[in-house]
């Protein structure tokens, strides 16, 4: 199963996107947690770790070619690994199934990975670490689909959201908006992402977040992806 041809500039950008993290699922019945919710999702982020460009051990290949199997929704790959393996793992998960790619600007080679995701036909995104100036980004505007900025520490669940996160938002949709970029690349939020987090992300630029217990733990999750898509658009 595959999102059809145009998926990404299908997606609306009259709302807020809803991006669900499938760390957050239940590993032990994940077909049917993807079953349950898929309905409600604009896509699904897919955590890659490799233990030392973050401290958890996530995800693996085959593992993504089973979601795959039971959705056609797009499948955003997060790769946080260390330089050494970053074009093999990106080789890896596009052939797995990934719609969308994204890798590190703290990445040292990551002209090459991006010019390999490029060259395999997959979206491609970039992500900055709660630490790094978000005008690192500014160069590589031009060849991406997707900016995300984190909000917390990398790789730990269950953090508070930076009091930086707003600023690095609106710093970055400025950037864009600089780059004539606006309404084609768009920008994420990802971590710390609550209910009471939710709209302050959302008024300083976030076009999608990456809900994690907010939408899989959500008691009534059509009320909950209603409120999301209910938010005002960016001031």
């Amino acid at each position: 199963m595959k999102p059809e041809a145009g998926w990404f500039e299908a997606l609306p950008k009259d709302r807020l996107l809803a991006e669900f993290s499938l760390w957050s699922a239940d590993l032990g019945r994940l077909a049917d947690d993807v079953a349950r919710v898929d309905r409600f999702v604009d896509l699904y982020h897919v955590d890659v770790a490799d233990g030392h460009f973050s401290p958890a051990l996530l995800y693996f290949p085959d593992l993504l070619a089973a979601v795959r199997k039971v959705t056609a929704k797009p499948l955003h790959v997060h790769l946080m690994v260390e330089d050494a393996i970053l074009e093999a793992q990106i080789e890896q998960f596009a052939e797995a199934g990934a719609d969308l790619i994204s890798i590190h600007v703290e990445n040292g080679n990551r002209d090459a990975g991006l010019a390999l995701i490029e060259r395999l036909g997959v979206k491609s995104g970039l992500v900055l670490k709660l630490e790094t100036p978000v005008a690192d980004v500014a160069d590589d505007l031009g060849r991406i689909d997707l900016l995300t900025l984190l909000g917390t520490r990398i790789g730990v669940k269950g953090q508070g959201l930076d009091a930086s996160a707003p600023g690095r938002l609106e710093q970055a949709a400025q950037l864009i908006a600089d780059a004539g970029r606006t309404g084609v690349l768009r920008l994420a939020a990802d971590g710390g992402i609550r209910e009471n987090t939710v709209p302050a992300l959302r008024a300083s630029g976030a076009e999608t977040i990456v809900m994690g217990s907010l939408a899989f733990g959500a008691a009534d999750l059509a009320a909950r992806i209603d409120w999301v898509h209910a938010l005002p658009v960016a001031r």
